[in-house]
C-alpha cells in the first residue's frame, strides 16, 4: 500500500470530528509545502509491538545524534491522540521555542519542547499554528 494509501486510510479511520480536522490539517501541511515528502509511521516497532500513535510526516531533515550517527525523519508530524491531535515541529534545537513564540497565542493547547496538542481546531488560532508549520519547514525568520 502507498504511504498516501495509508494516510488516507488513518485519516478516515479516526471518528468525527477528528478525522475532519485532521483532513483540513494534513491539507493545511501540504498546501504549505506541496511538494514535500510524506512519510506515514504505523506506531509499531520492528517486532510489531505498538510503541506510539501512528504519525504522518511532511518533509524531512537529518537527526544526528552524540554518538555521530545519523537517521533521515519528517520536519512536521501530524497524529491523533486519545484526547485530540498532535502536530509535531521536529529538529528545533531550543526546547523552549515553541512555548515561548507561539504558546500564548496559538489559544488552548498544550506545548512541549516539539509537539502542539490540542483537543480541536475551534480551540486555536489557525494562522498562529500555520506560522508554527513553516518555521518548522525551515522559515525561520
Amino acid at each position: 500500500m502507498s504511504i498516501s494509501d495509508q494516510i488516507k486510510d488513518y485519516i478516515y479511520s479516526q471518528t468525527e470530528p477528528k478525522r475532519s480536522e485532521m483532513q483540513e490539517l494534513n491539507d493545511l501541511i501540504l498546501q504549505i509545502m506541496p511538494d514535500c515528502k510524506l512519510w506515514f509511521l504505523d506506531g509499531k516497532d520492528e517486532k510489531g509491538k505498538i510503541v506510539s500513535n501512528p504519525n504522518i510526516g511532511f518533509g524531512k531533515y537529518t537527526i544526528k545524534y552524540a554518538n555521530g550517527s545519523t537517521k533521515e525523519f519528517y520536519q512536521i508530524g501530524l497524529s491523533a491522540n486519545t484526547t485530540g491531535i498532535s502536530v509535531y515541529i521536529m529538529g528545533i534545537s531550543d526546547k523552549t521555542y515553541l512555548a515561548q513564540t507561539f504558546g500564548e497565542k496559538l489559544g488552548k493547547v498544550s506545548v512541549s519542547g516539539y509537539c502542539i496538542r490540542f483537543k480541536t481546531l475551534k480551540d486555536i488560532n489557525i494562522e498562529v499554528l500555520k506560522d508554527a508549520i513553516k518555521y518548522g519547514f525551515g522559515d525561520r525568520t
